[in-house]
């Protein structure tokens, strides 16, 4: 919690405010933040100055790691976050790539587990990963990435959070998550969440310690509307001691998070907060 309000505090003190295209909206802006969560000591990265939800992040990030690529997959999981970019993104719905109601494209996890090389056969890089690692096997490109600059056109939203390394030293495995664009008050804990419960899932199927996940945010903000709400109201409230995540060890290979896994598998424990902030999102 520290280190997540003295980012949010660094963009309210030295922020420069840009000019969002997309949205039409102002953000303050800094570039470069970097936050280490303490996965070996079980320190759950839930924000605690204002109520935040879990269970879609984790639901969104198995729909990742099993390659989903339509909103009813993700739906069907406990996550509504790709209705939106699926069936209301005009410029998507104009797309001749574009299978039907519901369809993503080729984005995040299909790039994961379906990487197309130019003569059709695909990359599994996440069974690569899993395989290696479960094996000691650290061959410093242990990396699980979704951006794909050549398939952009086919998909629905190019990957914000889009890169994910791995590290083996010994027996203990880390993580560096890299993301390009963070939306600071509402993203940045479903990210935060999504990080953490990554390193701790691939370190418990592989059969090593988690250590410590590294997050990298290349250019962090605040939107103009949620900046009050954010300098006079979560920045004034006193953090509560972490949460920890208690996840099913039943869970022992990447073929039982791609067939039976579901949210009733992953529980949060101790999570006191504060009352919730309704923060402005912008689409």
């Amino acid at each position: 919690m520290k280190q997540y309000l003295a980012l949010c505090q660094r963009i309210v003190d030295d922020g420069v405010w840009i000019e969002n295209e997309r949205t039409g909206k102002r953000c303050l802006t800094v570039i470069n933040a970097d936050l280490t969560y303490d996965v070996a000591n079980n320190q759950f990265p839930l924000i605690t100055t204002r109520k935040s939800f879990w269970k879609a992040a984790i639901a969104e990030l198995l729909g990742y790691l099993r390659g989903y690529d339509n909103a009813a997959q993700f739906r069907a999981i406990g996550c509504n976050t790709w209705n939106a970019n699926a069936n209301d993104n005009q410029a998507w719905l104009n797309n001749p790539y574009r299978k039907g109601e519901d369809d993503m494209g080729r984005v995040y996890g299909v790039q994961g587990r379906r990487w197309q090389k130019a003569d059709g056969t695909v990359i599994d890089q996440l069974k690569k990963i899993v395989d290696d690692l479960t094996k000691g096997i650290d061959d410093r490109g242990e990396i699980l990435t979704f951006y794909n600059p050549g398939e952009f056109d086919m998909g629905c939203l190019r990957p914000c959070m889009h890169t994910h390394t791995f590290s083996l030293l010994g027996d203990t495995l880390y993580l560096t998550s890299a993301q390009r664009s963070c939306d600071v008050p509402l993203g940045l804990n479903f990210n935060q969440v999504q990080v953490f419960t990554l390193l701790a899932l691939m370190a418990q199927i592989t059969g090593n310690k988690p250590g410590q996940a590294y997050h990298k945010i290349i250019n962090a903000h605040i939107y103009e509307d949620q900046l009050p709400l954010m300098r006079d109201e979560q920045l004034t409230r006193t953090p509560f001691a972490s949460p920890q995540l208690i996840i099913n060890p039943k869970i022992t290979s990447l073929e039982d998070l791609e067939t039976w896994v579901t949210l009733d598998d992953f529980e949060v424990v101790g999570y006191e907060h504060h009352a919730p902030i309704q923060y402005p999102f912008s689409v």
